[in-house]
């Protein structure tokens, strides 16, 4: 598939970076313990949403550190072969790459995470390529990098940081993870950059957390003190955007039959980055990302499912020949 050209000449349409581990789940409903075979994955929020965006015919970069090891050479091979620049990736000598185990019992979904002292949390803003940064269209950060060490935080920021002063457009999305850091630690690190951020990407229960309210109204009046747009991802099957005063409803995509929710969050981003880099206003990008959300829950995997243009293409014309 032909690439996009990246926008305003930068040599990359979307800079990402952070965790990605190896995925092992088990192949029935025994789960883990009782499981003889597993099959091999890996996923990560940041790889994913750059996959994502590569299927949608974007030039995108994605860069972390692994572990010089087997899983570590697995997953920057994967990612390098979905068409995702990986130039700027460091395979630490001496160092791990972590692993997640996934296991399905009894329709509940569990997965165990042996990330600690793994090669991406020491992370640090002297591992950043300012230039690599400088070159892209748009920086897409998360909240899940920031949770990984203080190190690994302080990256996002000095990132994010490169990225505005050389006018790049930045997305945010908290992806907050109480499993990582407690509600108060997330704050003082996740509200700040919220401040900073072209476009913030939160659920609507991530707001409820950080803003320490369920008032869905002075959860927007929040909202509509920053100078980034906001798309909400909200319940009831409504997205949110808000920009100052004002709020705009965006119905979700109609899903027949969902068979994976994993991974449904970070291809509603890749759709909706697509659309803003490719020029779309943010109601029209939303509702891409909706079309690309709700084509990745109707198969299994973090990232296998997302869906590439031809197919988001294909079924837009289909919806417009169903409405007629």
């Amino acid at each position: 598939m032909e690439a996009l050209s990246a926008c305003e000449g930068k040599k990359l349409d979307v800079v990402t970076f952070g965790e990605t581990m190896a995925l092992f789940s088990s192949t029935d409903t025994r789960g883990i313990e009782y499981a003889q075979t597993m099959m091999k994955s890996f996923g990560g929020a940041e790889s994913n949403v750059a996959i994502g965006l590569a299927r949608l015919g974007h030039l995108v970069g994605w860069f972390s550190r692994l572990g010089k090891d087997p899983l570590g050479r697995y997953i920057l091979k994967g990612i390098r072969g979905e068409g995702v620049d990986i130039s700027r990736v460091e395979l630490a000598d001496h160092e791990a790459t972590g692993v997640m185990m996934r296991e399905l019992v009894a329709g509940q979904s569990s997965v165990y995470y042996y990330r600690k002292h793994a090669a991406v949390s020491r992370l640090a803003p002297e591992h950043l390529d300012p230039a690599y940064i400088e070159n892209a269209a748009m920086l897409h950060v998360t909240g899940i990098t920031c949770a990984l060490s203080s190190s690994c935080a302080d990256a996002v920021e000095s990132a994010v940081r490169i990225a505005k002063a050389a006018e790049v457009k930045v997305s945010f999305d908290p992806n907050l993870r109480l499993k990582l850091w407690t509600i108060e630690e997330a704050r003082a690190r996740l509200l700040p950059l919220a401040d900073e951020v072209d476009y913030f990407l939160p659920g609507l229960d991530e707001l409820k957390l950080l803003y320490g309210t369920n008032d869905q109204q002075q959860i927007f009046n929040r909202l509509g003190q920053l100078s980034a747009v906001s798309v909400v991802k909200g319940g009831l099957g409504m997205n949110y955007i808000v920009q100052g005063t004002r709020i705009e409803e965006v119905p979700y995509q109609p899903v027949a039959h969902v068979v994976d929710t994993v991974g449904a969050g970070d291809a509603f981003c890749a759709g909706l980055l697509s659309g803003l880099v490719r020029g779309l206003s943010v109601q029209e990008a939303v509702q891409l990302a909706n079309v690309t959300g709700a084509m990745a829950v109707q198969a299994f995997g973090d990232w296998e499912a997302l869906p590439t243009r031809e197919q988001v293409e294909a079924k837009q014309s289909q919806a417009v020949h169903i409405e007629r």
